[in-house]
């Protein structure tokens, strides 16, 4: 009989979905929340892996008491992280083998697609994880867990994925409550909420190193059973929310999803999840996005458009639409099946800017578009690296606005179609070492910085910051946001308190202030 789990959050960063903190990703809430939807008795403890390494005394007193252990791992894509660091390998393994009389088992990314150890590498196997637990789950939790509790573990289901969201929306509302229990809650804690399971473009195949298109057809989840989430996430205390967890927002209940690449927006779908949101979530005070498709913008202008504005309507200012982008190499877009070429990048931007770079009121626009470039990808040359700043600075010169670009290199997974070709990765990754850090310097000194001053000029009130941590002689804040900006305040100030601050000064990624 199980009666007590303990979850071992070592964060997740997919390509639809956060869990490094300020964050909670989906899976603590659907583990906790199937098991208690089997049986409401079990006792659930989370700790997430920075609680552990500040008490490990503490937590393991916990963890011998506990039947089973759940590590939630998987950060596959390349970042930094200023809340968080995600679990590494040796962690892992030395807390597997302090603990190896308790049932172990693994679920998150790292359960399907192996352990991504940053950008510029390839992936832990999953052959290798295996040896550490007991059960290495690629399927769906929700289902594993529940029928585990209900009929034992050798009826679990370790392969199932869902068809629907008749069991993850039962879990979501019973898992809701685990969020008092992470140690962002009741101040920045930003709770990432799914809204479908898979990408539009898997009809083609997607993005060479992408692992959303493997998770098969795309799954749509009801607006009811969102809205019933985030009223249960308000009344256990959630405040600043995320509509994250999708590879593009403006997919959400599309026309023609699976029959064409980029489906046409639902704009009344759209309407009715944000205005439902911000009709139930009494105590919200942050309303964000993630990820769109520049793609769908592109072949699909207008109910692109009318479904931005929706968004805009209903969210809070600061909100970036992350529309990827990859490169501007046309080569290396072909090679890889990215989403979009060069012209129809700058269109999608040029269309968000239109209907996003009003400033809102906690002193930065509403809605602006977010970059990646991505280096190591099959078809990469020399030329990539001047072609890639050349597009930057024609969107500067336009006046177009970035609210942030992120230069990474690419993590090779297992079970995307770049693992079959990791050796031909390596070899780009280790040709251009040194012009990928050149060009990356180029880029933040040259664009980052002027986009900065475009966004927030001199002067600027930004408001709602809450200080999290000291570096040196400053205090650290953010808002909670997609993407939030690092203001460095001179002196340390009490930490964990909302400020208001004027920007003094400027960084290439981050901002001086003086509190207001």
């Amino acid at each position: 009989m199980i009666r007590r789990v303990v979850i071992i959050d070592g964060y997740t960063d997919e390509p639809a979905g956060l869990g490094v903190p300020p964050y909670i990703n989906t899976y603590p809430r659907l583990v906790a929340g199937s098991i208690w939807f089997a049986d409401k008795s079990i006792d659930v403890k989370y700790f997430t892996i920075d609680m552990i390494r500040q008490n490990i005394e503490k937590f393991m007193k916990i963890a011998k008491t506990c039947d089973v252990i759940v590590v939630i791992a998987g950060a596959e894509v390349p970042g930094r992280y200023l809340g968080g660091k995600p679990i590494t390998i040796g962690e892992l393994e030395r807390l597997m083998m302090l603990l190896d009389e308790k049932i172990r088992i693994l679920i998150g990314p790292a359960a399907r697609f192996g352990m991504g150890l940053g950008g510029g590498t390839i992936a832990f196997s999953i052959r290798r994880l295996k040896r550490l637990f007991e059960y290495v789950v690629p399927g769906d939790p929700e289902f594993f867990f529940y029928e585990a509790i209900k009929y034992g573990w050798e009826k679990a289901p370790i392969i199932k994925v869902r068809q629907n969201y008749d069991l993850a929306n039962k879990s979501f509302y019973y898992g809701a409550k685990i969020i008092k229990q992470h140690p962002n809650y009741g101040w920045n804690l930003i709770v990432e909420i799914e809204t479908f399971r898979g990408c539009p473009r898997y009809i083609t195949g997607g993005c060479s190193f992408c692992i959303e298109p493997r998770t098969g057809m795309v799954v749509y989840r009801s607006i009811e059973g969102i809205l019933k989430e985030i009223e249960a996430l308000d009344r256990f205390g959630a405040k600043h929310y995320r509509i994250g967890k999708q590879p593009d927002i403006l997919a959400y209940m599309a026309y023609d999803t699976g029959k064409i690449e980029f489906p046409k927006p639902n704009v009344n779908a759209l309407r009715r999840l944000f205005h439902g949101i911000r009709s139930i979530a009494i105590n919200l005070k942050i309303l964000h996005i993630d990820n769109v498709n520049p793609g769908t913008i592109a072949h699909n202008k207008d109910e692109a458009l009318e479904a931005l504005k929706i968004i805009i309507k209903y969210h809070t200012s600061g909100d970036v639409a992350a529309i990827g982008i990859e490169s501007f190499d046309s080569k290396v877009i072909k090679y890889n099946n990215l989403k979009v070429y060069p012209d129809e990048a700058l269109e999608a931007i040029r269309i968000i800017n239109r209907v996003g770079s009003k400033r809102g009121w906690n002193g930065l626009p509403e809605l602006l578009p977010g970059i990646n470039l991505l280096y190591g990808l099959p078809g990469e040359s020399r030329d990539t690296y001047r072609i890639n700043l050349e597009y930057l600075y024609k969107i500067l010169n336009e006046g177009l606005l970035i609210r942030r670009i992120n230069v990474r290199k690419v993590t090779v997974l297992e079970n995307t179609p770049l693992w079959l070709r990791k050796d031909e990765v390596e070899h780009l990754l280790k040709k251009h070492h040194s012009l990928y850090g050149i060009y990356r310097r180029r880029i933040m000194d040259e664009i980052d910085r002027n986009m900065l001053r475009k966004i927030l000029p001199q002067n600027t009130i930004v408001r709602y910051l809450y200080t999290e941590k000291y570096i040196g002689r400053y205090t650290i804040a953010r808002q909670p946001a997609s993407y939030p900006i690092v203001f460095y305040i001179e002196g340390h100030y009490p930490l964990r308190k909302v400020i208001d601050l004027r920007v003094i000064g400027y960084k290439a990624k981050s901002v001086y202030g003086e509190i207001f």
